[in-house]
């Protein structure tokens, strides 16, 4: 065998591991805390965050009033055009090893390019790992009767993103955390 076949190879199962990282990350559960503060009474703060996640379509699951906790709970799907994105990405990268392997054996006589058929298998992985029922939890740490608000959110990342972008005027909201930011 040649000494290029050897690095294809290689490459070839480097990008094979690549895919299946990015698989596992697409389908990743990012559930983040944050602190929010708010100089408006907290009935306020926590009936306008209420009618904004219902809205949104959140259905309200009880809580825990000694903890002074509030949870939400959301069906959250997967993307198709990522679903057909990762099994179109898999099957090319299983019959680029197919023919990095039928290069080195030959004598499989075609057989490795069957690897292009795991590809429908990644979409179906992605889909089963992405569909979730999501929980959004609200947990209000300064006292009922205060003029200002301190609460506690427990969601996913995307949620609290958007939940500062639509809210933090209306209600003056300002949390500890920078969610946009790459932590990279």
């Amino acid at each position: 065998m040649q000494v290029s076949y050897y690095s294809t190879f290689l490459l070839t199962l480097l990008l094979a591991i690549g895919l299946g990282f990015f698989l596992r990350a697409a389908s990743k559960d990012r559930t983040t805390v944050i602190e929010i503060f708010s100089p408006m009474p907290p009935i306020d703060v926590l009936d306008g965050i209420t009618l904004w996640l219902e809205d949104r379509g959140w259905r309200k699951e009880g809580g825990d009033i000694d903890l002074k906790i509030i949870r939400f709970v959301g069906n959250v799907s997967s993307s198709y055009v990522l679903a057909i994105f990762l099994s179109i990405l898999c099957g090319l990268g299983g019959a680029c090893l197919g023919l990095v392997v039928y290069q080195f054996y030959p004598f499989f006589n075609g057989w490795p390019l069957l690897f292009a058929l795991i590809g429908p298998f990644a979409g179906i992985f992605y889909r089963s790992k992405a569909s979730r029922l999501e929980l959004f939890e609200i947990r209000l740490l300064s006292s009922d009767n205060e003029a200002k608000t301190e609460i506690r959110i427990r969601a996913h990342r995307d949620e609290l993103i958007a939940l500062d972008s639509e809210l933090s005027k209306k209600f003056k909201l300002v949390n500890d955390a920078s969610l946009t930011s790459s932590p990279i």
